[in-house]
């Protein structure tokens, strides 16, 4: 009998690991993630390229508390909240937290509508986005967790499109490295807010939501009485950290790919999400233009389910429901109720005057105005022995955490100061 080959045993044994974490990492880069990062790269062209390699270690930290509260409480962040904190501090957090939400859903759904009618100009932007949320909504309702979770897995590759677009651009190597190692700074209101959005979109309240609750649904897919033990969090740990790498590297080739074409031919306003595809094509060529678009449509896919269930999850734990996607419809009706009600409200958006690129940049800066809060209460979370036993946060977690908090902070605050100022 033949050895198995130990580097190939490895692989399959990460890729068995892979979940909440890999899933959570690629709906980071949802139609509002794209739109944000080239404004950036259009905006102010490789100048933010410093912030993919800053928001790393802080994403991780964040997401690797959370998802520890999932495994080692079984309930998700609403749910901790509610059994261990005022409640004046859920509802706070909950009012911080599901109209950014919506309002991303609207954004994303409009953004795929928007792209779809751009590639195929006879179907109605309109329709495409009816068709899109119905689809989504049918199939979140009708298909068990394990296959939504398998196919949330695949279209991760999806963002893998992004990568290639750079190939056709051939950036200056040199003034890459600058710009990814040395950091660019600029105190002025346009600068700020795309910071904010960037840190926002990358760092975004609801994944918290998401991550916890999506542990919590692994590990009673294993096993009802599955004990907490080193193993079950260092592949956690592998999990997230694979995530969010994908996060990371995906938005730093967004940034690459619009700072090195747009910003350089002076294109930097872009006013809708299909601007931003349909300026490439000239510039970088049909290829560049087909998988930026299509981008668009398969992270669309990934991260409106997750927006929505996000949704779905906070409300249910806190008024109680029957919750999970892998509950039929008729065992959780008002936890399907909300997702479908977070549809439509997003579906709305569609039909106002707000387009689509406002939209997502507007959520991107409410979530990086709402996170500073949300960060501080998921680290008070992971220190309380009260509630994470043995559990709790050790110095490396802290010193992200705290991180990720000063720096959010810091960046809302000033860009409040100029804002009002």
């Amino acid at each position: 009998m033949t050895k198995p080959n130990p580097i190939r045993k490895a692989i399959r044994r990460l890729l068995s690991n892979l979940g909440p974490g890999l899933v959570t990492g690629a709906s980071d880069d949802d139609p509002s993630g794209i739109a944000t990062y080239s404004q950036a790269g259009a905006m102010f062209g490789l100048s933010t390229l410093w912030t993919a390699l800053v928001s790393y270690p802080l994403m991780v930290g964040v997401q690797e508390m959370c998802a520890r509260i999932g495994i080692v409480t079984r309930k998700g962040l609403t749910g901790v909240l509610k059994a261990h904190y005022p409640k004046s501090l859920l509802y706070f957090t909950i009012l911080l937290s599901v109209p950014a939400i919506i309002i991303n859903i609207g954004a994303d759904i409009q953004a795929m509508g928007a792209v779809a009618n751009m590639l195929f100009p006879a179907v109605p932007a309109h329709g495409a986005s009816i068709f899109f949320t119905a689809f989504l909504f049918v199939a979140t309702v009708l298909l068990p967790y394990r296959p939504i979770a398998k196919a949330l897995k695949y279209l991760c590759l999806s963002l893998l499109l992004y990568l290639i677009v750079p190939f056709w651009v051939r950036p200056d190597a040199w003034e890459v490295l600058r710009h990814t190692v040395v950091p660019t700074l600029r105190f002025d209101r346009e600068y700020l807010a795309i910071l904010v959005g960037i840190l926002g979109t990358t760092i975004s309240p609801y994944l918290f939501f998401w991550q916890t609750s999506m542990e919590v649904e692994e590990a009673d897919g294993l096993q009802n009485t599955v004990m907490v033990d080193k193993k079950l969090i260092h592949n956690m740990r592998q999990d997230v950290d694979l995530g969010m790498l994908l996060t990371c590297v995906v938005f730093f080739f967004i940034i690459l790919t619009t700072g090195t074409v747009l910003y350089q031919e002076g294109l930097h306003e872009i006013q809708t999400v299909e601007d931003a595809a349909a300026a490439l094509r000239p510039l970088a060529g049909d290829h560049a233009y087909w998988l930026f678009a299509l981008g668009v449509i398969g992270t669309g896919l990934l991260a409106v389910p997750v927006l929505a269930g996000a949704v779905s999850y906070i409300l249910a734990e806190t008024f109680g429901w029957a919750e999970g996607l892998d509950k039929k419809y008729y065992e959780a009706p008002g936890f399907y109720g909300v997702l479908a009600v977070s549809l439509g409200l997003g579906l709305l958006f569609d039909f106002t005057n707000i387009s689509a690129i406002q939209a997502l940049l507007l959520a991107a800066m409410l979530y990086g105005l709402t996170a500073p809060v949300l960060i501080a209460v998921v680290l008070h979370i992971s220190n309380n022995s009260k509630v994470m036993g043995s559990f709790t946060n050790g110095f490396w977690s802290n010193a992200a955490g705290f991180l990720a908090f000063a720096l959010m902070a810091v960046s809302a605050g000033l860009l409040l100061w100029f804002m009002l100022g």
